[in-house]
């Protein structure tokens, strides 16, 4: 026979190694459930997001931020809607400037009834626009300069954009609090 009088006081830790690891995925499974229920309520908000944002768009084609980019110009005169783009800056009273995914701007001008209800979109909002497309022109930008709406300064970076929005209902949210800014 073997003598076993090496291993007198070795501990047999088999057994609790094993429950050791019994716990460790009981623990990996509770944290895993906590985490679905985080994704399923950032779901919920980003649905109900979206039937707010469906019900402020009243018939107007829905764009996304790559329509801006690439072919603004097939939406011309067309009433249309874009949403969750960033303020990436102002353009006097007249309007702001949306930051696209490319890190190019698109440029929205209130209308007038959104410039006399004192309604704007702060830097590093999160907005949703609704308004008709129009193309940007040398008329247009003289009759916003001759409004004091932008500044000679602004005349350049306007005469910039191509294609504008002219936004008849604007919905803002702060970047990281989520809350409703001001809007139509």
């Amino acid at each position: 026979m073997a003598d076993k009088a090496p291993r007198r006081g070795a501990a047999n830790i088999g057994v609790p190694i094993m429950i050791l690891a019994f716990l460790v995925i009981a623990g990996f499974l509770y944290w895993l459930s906590l985490q679905a229920q985080k994704q399923k309520a950032v779901e919920i908000r980003e649905d109900s997001a979206a039937a707010a944002s469906d019900s402020m768009s009243s018939g107007a084609t829905a764009l996304i931020p790559s329509d801006l980019q690439t072919n603004a110009g097939q939406y011309l005169g067309q009433h249309v809607q874009v949403s969750g783009l960033t303020v990436a800056s102002q353009l006097g009273t007249a309007g702001f400037w949306l930051n696209l995914p490319s890190g190019t701007p698109f440029l929205v001008s209130l209308s007038d009834t959104l410039r006399q209800q004192g309604v704007s979109a702060k830097t590093g909002e999160t907005a949703t626009v609704v308004g008709t497309m129009k193309q940007m022109s040398d008329s247009v930008v003289n009759a916003w300069t001759t409004a004091g709406t932008i500044s000679q300064a602004d005349r350049a970076a306007a005469g910039f954009a191509q294609f504008y929005i002219e936004a008849t209902q604007i919905k803002t949210a702060a970047p990281a609090a989520g809350g409703s800014g001001s809007g139509s």
